[in-house]
């Protein structure tokens, strides 16, 4: 008996392992699509091993035992591949969660088995259809996720945004207030990998100092801003305008859609996420020079010029000071940071540590100005031309 124990034992943690390790690879599938066959390989012969070890030694060393063994350990390895899978995908369990009329996924092709955890957790999942001439993949994605959804009103949220508890009753009440066509939120910035702290942190100063954010009930179509990330709208006026093909040929589709509902007499507001929405925009350095590389252009007007004196004036506001010692200017960029963090509610002491990078921005921020100035900007497989 205590043999048999111990050979359970050991075959119920190699199926955890497995489920691990199968899962790691299938996670990896989604940067290399190529390793679904190594997922395959890995299983078959996983099993075959297993299956050839109990036929060979089962009845004369291991007993009955083995066989529910082997029963048990593929359930491990099952659970342990969701496990794996809903720690990668925290979003939508939590989305389930918020009480909405309904959730709504779109399939753009995944093979990591996305797809059908979302079904089993309650989500309808639709199937994207191919990319029409002159779309760009997110406007579309959203237009038919727009066409499926039923409701008076639809909030659209990228698959690296996560809710917590109330989020969703939180950003009704505010729009409520509000009393916008489209509201759209500042996520808190969730960054964990030193690679991921220079350059992200620049999105919420970008926001809270030169966004034009008190601004924007006002008629000026120039006064306009939006994220991608979460964006909400009364369904009404956003099928009297089309929908995403407003700006359906658009890179940095958020901001233009602001802009042009604007043009059309809409009205737009801004929240920030504090404790109820978050994202993890990047994954480490390179992630985040492409992901800057890939909207600088369009966040600077589409004009190369423009994006030149940005990053000049990068230079000059956070870097210069230290270079120059000039403690006025550094301390004034310091507390231009802390306030930054505490207003957004970044407030750990790893988060507040962040302001020690302050003199690093500019120069780690150049190899993006330089992607963003191509006339081609790559990001996640796709190549864009600009």
């Amino acid at each position: 008996v205590a043999i048999d124990d111990v050979v359970s034992g050991g075959i119920g943690l190699a199926f955890v392992a497995f489920g691990v390790v199968a899962a790691s690879l299938m996670a990896a599938s989604e940067r290399e699509p190529a390793l679904l066959i190594a997922v395959v390989i890995l299983f078959a012969c996983f099993e075959v091993f297993f299956l050839a070890l109990e036929g060979a030694l089962g009845q004369s060393v291991f007993g009955t035992l083995v066989r529910a063994s082997v029963l048990i350990g593929n359930f491990l390895a099952a659970a342990a591949m969701l496990a794996y899978f809903l720690s990668r995908h925290r979003t939508l369990p939590r989305l389930l969660r918020q009480g909405a009329g309904e959730v709504i996924v779109l399939d753009d092709g995944s093979r990591d088995g996305t797809a059908e955890l979302a079904r089993s957790l309650g989500a309808r999942v639709i199937a994207g259809q191919p990319l029409p001439p002159g779309w760009r993949g997110k406007p579309w994605a959203c237009q038919q996720l727009g066409a499926a959804a039923s409701g008076s009103v639809l909030v659209f949220t990228d698959a690296d945004v996560t809710w917590q508890p109330g989020a969703l009753a939180a950003l009704l009440d505010a729009w409520t207030r509000e009393d916008a066509d489209l509201l759209s939120v500042w996520p808190r910035q969730d960054n964990r990998s030193p690679g991921e702290r220079f350059l992200t942190p620049m999105v919420d100063t970008l926001t809270l100092g030169l966004l034009p954010w008190p601004l924007l009930r006002w008629p000026q179509p120039a006064l306009s801003a939006a994220n991608g990330q979460v964006m909400a709208f009364r369904r009404r006026p956003y099928q009297e305008e089309g929908g995403h093909a407003l700006v359906r040929g658009e890179l940095l589709e958020d901001f233009a859609f602001a802009r042009r509902f604007k043009e059309r007499g809409r009205t737009l507001t801004l929240v920030l996420g504090g404790d109820l929405i978050s994202v993890r925009m990047y994954r480490s350095y390179r992630e985040t020079l492409e992901g800057f590389g890939k909207n600088s252009l369009a966040a600077h007007g589409g004009h190369r010029a423009g994006l030149a004196l940005g990053a000049v004036a990068v230079f000059f506001t956070y870097s210069w000071p230290y270079l120059t010692r000039n403690r006025t200017l550094i301390a004034l960029g310091l507390a231009e940071a802390l306030l930054v963090r505490v207003i957004t509610r970044r407030t750990r002491p790893d988060e507040l540590a962040e302001v020690l990078l302050t003199p690093l921005i500019a120069p780690a921020g150049w190899p993006s100005y330089l992607l963003a100035a191509r006339r081609q900007v790559a990001w996640k497989g796709r190549r864009y031309q600009q």
